[in-house]
């Protein structure tokens, strides 16, 4: 019935053990119900990955009824590519792209097939996201302009400050919030994608040309044009990542590179 990515690159971490342990616990119902799940593990790294490790980074196994398989060897593809491993092998009725800094509360299922059972119109499902320092993350998306990621990645807070009102409108802030479903963001983030596995296979997955970076913008918005989007709040998570300007200048090339390709492919919008 469902089956989940998660895609792998540097050392095992905290974060990463804390996924797994919630991951295991939210699919705890379906294996009480004797629903069959997969989790795909997809190693980056070019040493592979022993399962071993796994547990002396505070994770042993899912429980009984959850399948773990280990993709490796392909070396350091990017994420998306990454994610494509998974999706082109998966026959599941929905499938998770779960990044490996996400944790997860026993409901968090629970409250997406609920939904989405009423809702069969809904092809991609995005979560409530908030930080761990318990703040709300506006990670749903109107299409950007250049000036909108500049100043979202890369000002200065007192710049930031200055064009509040711009950000507030290119995060969705004024639909977005702890309780009100959104049919239709644009753009919502690639870290929690709940999908029915038919409209990935539709559209053939991530595009591979992204190495990282831009490739859930690239996702949402061809995914848009296939199904309905919903951001459901009553499906909460927390994310712990951080952005690119936070994680040096090879990200920034990196960043910078996605961006001109997906410009390139929807239309360059300045200001």
């Amino acid at each position: 019935m469902l089956s989940v990515s998660i895609v792998i690159y540097g050392p095992l971490n905290r974060d990463l053990a804390v996924t797994l342990h919630s991951l295991d616990g939210t699919l705890s119902q379906f294996k009480r119900d004797g629903v069959p799940s997969k989790v795909y593990l997809i190693n980056n790294n070019a040493e592979p990955l022993r399962l071993g490790e796994l547990a002396r980074h505070g994770f042993e196994s899912f429980g009984a009824g959850v399948e773990l398989e280990l993709i490796e060897g392909h070396g350091n593809v990017g994420y998306g590519r990454g994610h494509n491993l998974a999706i082109e092998r998966t026959r599941s009725d929905y499938h998770l792209i779960l990044n490996p800094d996400v944790e997860m509360s026993a409901d968090t299922f629970p409250a997406a097939f609920a939904f989405l059972a009423v809702h069969p119109e809904v092809g991609l499902l995005a979560p409530s996201i908030r930080g761990d320092d318990g703040e709300l993350q506006y990670l749903c998306r109107r299409f950007p302009t250049v000036i909108d990621l500049a100043l979202r990645g890369f000002a200065p807070p007192a710049w930031r400050k200055l064009f509040a009102r711009r950000l507030a409108r290119y995060e969705m802030k004024d639909q977005i919030g702890p309780d009100q479903i959104v049919f239709d963001p644009p753009i919502v983030s690639g870290c929690f994608m709940l999908f029915r596995t038919a409209v990935l296979h539709q559209i053939s997955g991530f595009d591979p040309r992204y190495f990282l970076y831009f490739e859930d913008y690239d996702l949402s918005l061809r995914t848009g044009q296939v199904t309905r989007i919903a951001y459901v709040p009553a499906v909460k998570i927390v994310h712990f990542g951080g952005g690119a300007s936070r994680k040096g200048w090879q990200h920034i090339k990196m960043f910078a590179a996605s961006a001109f390709k997906f410009y390139s492919r929807f239309g360059w919008r300045l200001a």
